[in-house]
This record gives C-alpha cells, structure tokens and sequence, in this order.
C-alpha cells in the first residue's frame, strides 16, 4: 500500500529542494487513515496513507486547512501535496511536534476560535463537497440555514440511515424534527461563519510555543454555534476555552437547545458509521427536542 518513493520524488518537486525518505515512523493519527512520519534526517513531514479512492477526500481536506489558514486565525498543518497510485492515495502536511511539553492557554483557543468564526462568507456551505469522518458531507451553497440544514446535514444522515436500515422511530422522529425544526431558530439570524465543522478534543493540541492548531477539519461556513456545540458533545474543552469564546463573541440566546439539534448531526454520523450503538441516544436527542415545542 505504501508508496514512498512517489511521495519523496512529489515532495522535492513541490519543495524544489531534494527529499529521500530515510525514515517512516508510524504514530497515532485517528481510526480512518495510516499516519506516519516520514524524514531524511533533517526535513520531517507528517504522511496519511489510504486507498487509492480516498483521494477527493485529501484534496478536500487540503483545502480546508488551506481555508482555516488564510482566515490569519488559527494555525494549522500546511498541506505539502497530495497524489495517489495504484495501491494507495497520500496527503502530505507540515509536521508539528505535539509532544514537546509546551502546555497552551485554553483562553488562546477561545479567542482564536471566535476570530476565525468572524470569518465570513456570502452563503452557507462551500466551494466543494468534503467528508465528515468518512461519511460524505454536502455542502452546496445556500442562502437560508435553515434549509441548509434540514437539507444537507439532518435530512442527509436521516436518509442514509434509513439506507442502512434504521427504520421506525428514529425515521418517525427525525420526520417530524424536520417539519418543527424553524421553531429552534426564532429571533435568531446565523451568519455564514468558517468552521471547524469537526471540532472534537481529538483535532486540536499546541506546537511547541503553547499555540493552538487545529487539523483534520470538515471546513464549510454555517452557525458558529455548530462548531461550539461539538466541542462539547464529547467533552475535552477546559472552562477557559468556554469563558474566553463568550467573552470575546457571545453566544445567542436558546443556544442550550440549539446546541441538541447541531450535535444530531454528529451522533447520527457515528451511527451511519459506527452502527446501532448511537441509535437511543440519537432518539433521545430527538425526543428531547420535540419537547421543547410541544
């Protein structure tokens, strides 16, 4: 599956500097992909590794990190290059050591973060499609939010669901959720801000002067309040992310009930993808917002 001599002969073209891969040292980087990093003794570079078809999904990828860094916000790894062969596709980003010890400020993150979300485009979505874990994620541009979710994030995993079998009362209420969902959204006007879109404790950690990086991203522009409300559906933000975010960019009222239907999206992502472990508590979030309108 490895191809290593195609990669080290792209990156010294990219660079226009000569690369030989002398090392290939595996390191942790997600269930999804082969991570390693590869170096000729002085150059380092951090390497994803899959199948031959995974290369949209690296390019989008590329491009979302590209996006993220010219918003002059956050940091994040800079793509080198990309390519496939017969046995496998390649992203090839900037290595940044995470293991150094150097302990970032959370209120940095919180800032940072909320400069990034006043990053803002004309319309919600994006100039392309892109992956959510290894799910495809829509993003086809759009001027009402609302349909923007209903259509390509709820509606889309709800019918993928379906494809895979999760029938009955998940589909009963995630119909009626659909139909109600403008009631969550009263008296308020979400601008079409950068994110994330994949803002798990998993995708961020500090370089070795303490500054946040963000990486693996799922780039589109939407409510600010998605990105906030992943960070908290698996926890791994400390209070100082929270209260440096609110500070600087406040939050709208009802966001503790919004914060349910765009955490939604991600539970039933994982039970597209992971099966039906997440299927009661997909329900249960789905519950718990009817009853709010009822």
């Amino acid at each position: 599956m490895h191809a290593w001599d195609q990669i080290g002969t792209q990156i010294s073209t990219t660079n226009g500097s000569p690369f030989k891969i002398k090392d290939t040292r595996p390191i942790s980087g997600g269930c999804i992909n082969q991570t390693y990093c590869i170096g000729d003794g002085t150059q380092h570079y951090f390497v994803k590794l899959n199948s031959p078809g995974s290369l949209a999904m690296f390019e989008a990828e590329a491009a979302g990190l590209m996006e993220i860094h010219q918003s002059h916000t956050l940091r994040v790894p800079l793509p080198v290059c990309y390519g496939h062969n017969d046995h496998a596709a390649w992203l090839v980003l900037e290595f940044l050591d995470f293991n150094t010890g150097a302990r970032g400020k959370a209120s940095g993150l919180g800032i940072q973060l909320a400069a990034m979300h006043r990053t803002v485009a004309k319309q919600f979505g994006w100039i392309r499609d892109n992956t959510i874990g290894q799910t495809p994620q829509i993003n086809t541009a759009s001027s009402d939010w609302l349909n923007f979710w209903k259509m390509h994030r709820l509606g889309y995993q709800l019918d993928l669901a379906k494809t895979n079998g999760f029938n009955g009362k998940l589909q009963k209420l995630g119909e009626q959720l659909l139909i109600d969902l403008d009631e969550f959204f009263s008296g308020v006007t979400p601008s079409p801000s950068l994110l994330h879109g994949d803002l798990w404790s998993g995708n961020y950690a500090y370089d070795g002067s303490g500054n946040p990086v963000l990486f693996d991203p799922a780039v589109y522009y939407g409510d600010r309040e998605a990105d906030i409300a992943m960070t908290e559906l698996f926890g791994g933000f400390p209070a100082d992310f929270y209260s440096a975010y609110r500070y600087d960019y406040p939050l709208d009222s009802g966001y503790n009930v919004r914060k349910v239907v765009y955490n939604l999206y991600h539970i039933l992502n994982h039970l597209n993808l992971f099966g039906s472990n997440y299927r009661h508590q997909a329900e249960q979030m789905m519950e718990r917002l009817l009853a709010e309108i009822r």
